[in-house]
């Protein structure tokens, strides 16, 4: 008996030692393009939220499935009818320059937020009211009226980590230069950027977790073409790279050094349509372009089933969406709206990435093609990644000559307010003022999308606030100021020891809890 009850603790030992988790080594992970900010507010794509994720933290946080947990806020409550949040703070926290992180620290990050024209302001402006210390620890933040997303806004949104009070009074006047050196309490600190080739995060000895992170540091390296990226995978050179081309999925899956992850995402990948200009002007000629594309065959063809067709703004698992039926595919059609709006031989520029998004240039060769059925010739032109975003993100009028873009949209707040928000409000437009989350970028206008949207924010019953949504989406859709085109799922190529890295929907990388079994 004390035999078998010898054996079987000498067994469980040995499995905790096989199974436990190890310290150590550096996690090699591979981007197509390189980030273009770590500063929280004014981060504008995911690749830079990638990196800046694992710096900054924020009060509360989701977990892979959507689910808000406690971060740097252990708890919260709601009170007056939705207008007030009180939040109580962790104890013990320290920012990476050792600063402490406290309720002053929570009021100053909202403060400098509040009160910056940085892209993504429009999360709280006009939503946040003012954030007030109670105490030492707490903190209540008052809204102006109740606001549906805020939890999840808070959870997910860059512009809600946390940034270090002494870095905000170093570099909170000059953005670009804030953006190269972030300063928050996350499991890894920023080291070095080597702009367009890496990005270097060592472990945060002092991290509040304790015994995280397992890894010793996080480096991100660009490399732009994605054979190479599978290939330095598969050799052994980099541990993880995330959309590889398709057609090399199967073979991926049989690699057994390797281990493949497909998830679906909340990415819409889009064509802009800029309405400013002649002939996109033109209703008819916008959904002409919509009927002209088979977004079956994309979906098939270029993108071998790593997505599918979208029929709205939202991708199908973003809070608020609503099924609109989309543009089926009708070349005749399109050749029929064409001529009635009176044209023929058609001559469009379309500017693209290149391998910031699966197949973005295959995708755009492709509807090249399609386009060129129903007599509209386009002249494609592939562009730098931080050239193309200065260029479509530019303030600047002379910037917005540019007819249709090639772009994608994932809400990190993984609901649908954030993307009618920013991307269909005309207060958003390009070059206004009075945006607060100046996303607009084709220029869409229409009054009664954005009464439906305003609604959307404040509205608490949920069967009316699907009903804004659905209206909202019809709407949207009729109007054609996109190609739309489809949603992504997103497919992660890791080494079979690379352990615990967890992949959320909003296109999010944790490394928190990851390790490497070497």
């Amino acid at each position: 008996m004390l035999v078998k009850k010898a054996l079987v603790i000498w067994f469980l030992v040995v499995a905790v030692f096989l199974f436990a988790a190890k310290y150590g080594g550096t996690l090699r992970f591979l981007f197509g393009v390189d980030a273009t900010t770590l500063l929280g507010p004014n981060i504008p794509d995911s690749i830079s939220n990638i990196v800046a994720s694992h710096i900054l933290e924020g009060l509360i946080d989701v977990d892979e499935n959507l689910k808000i947990i406690p971060c740097l806020a252990e708890r919260w409550e709601v009170k007056e009818n939705g207008t007030a949040y009180v939040f109580y703070l962790r104890k013990g926290v320290k920012f990476h320059d050792g600063e402490d992180f406290n309720a002053y620290a929570v009021k100053t990050h909202f403060d400098y937020v509040l009160n910056s024209s940085l892209r993504n302001v429009g999360m709280f402006k006009g939503i946040l009211k003012e954030v007030l210390v109670l105490d030492q620890y707490t903190v209540e933040f008052r809204l102006f009226q109740p606001y549906t997303p805020i939890l999840y806004r808070l959870a997910t949104s860059s512009a809600a980590w946390i940034l270090s009070p002494k870095s905000i009074e170093k570099y909170g006047n000059d953005p670009a230069l804030f953006g190269r050196n972030p300063v928050g309490t996350g499991p890894f600190i920023f080291k070095e950027w080597k702009v367009g080739e890496r990005i270097e995060l060592v472990r945060n000895p002092n991290y509040w977790q304790n015994g995280l992170p397992y890894l010793d540091g996080i480096v991100f390296s660009v490399v732009s073409e994605d054979v190479s990226r599978v290939n330095q995978v598969r050799a052994g050179d980099a541990d993880i790279m995330y959309n590889p081309p398709p057609a090399l999925l199967p073979a991926l899956e049989q690699d057994p050094r390797l281990q493949l992850k497909t998830i679906p995402t909340v990415r819409v990948i889009y064509i802009g349509l800029n309405s400013r200009q002649a002939p996109l002007n033109d209703l008819r000629v916008r959904q002409a372009l919509n009927y002209a594309v088979d977004k079956e065959k994309l979906c098939k063809v270029i993108m071998r089933d790593m997505a599918r067709p979208s029929d709205s703004p939202l991708s199908s698992i973003t809070y608020g969406y609503v099924p609109t039926g989309g543009y089926p595919y009708d070349p005749q059609k399109a050749r029929q709206l064409l001529k009635e709006a009176g044209y023929s031989n058609l001559k469009l520029e379309l500017i693209t990435p290149k391998g910031r998004y699966l197949n973005d240039y295959e995708t755009a060769i492709a509807l090249q093609g399609m386009l060129k059925e129903v007599g509209v010739t386009v002249d494609v032109k592939p562009m730098e990644w931080g050239t193309y975003v200065g260029k479509i993100l530019s303030s600047k009028p002379e910037d917005w000559d540019y007819q249709m873009f090639l772009l994608g949209w994932a809400p990190g707040t993984a609901e649908g307010h954030w993307v009618l928000f920013p991307l269909f409000h005309s207060i958003n437009q390009m070059g206004n003022p009075q945006g607060t989350a100046r996303y607009n970028n084709f220029f869409y206008s229409n009054p009664k999308v954005d009464e439906l949207i305003d609604k959307i924010g404040s509205e608490l019953d949920e069967k009316k606030l699907m009903e804004y949504y659905a209206q909202a989406q019809k709407i949207i859709l009729n109007d054609a100021p996109w190609i739309f085109l489809y949603e992504m799922k997103i497919a992660t190529v890791m080494r079979k020891e690379i352990k615990d890295l967890k992949i959320y929907p909003i296109e999010r990388f944790n490394m928190t809890y990851a390790w490497i079994d070497r």
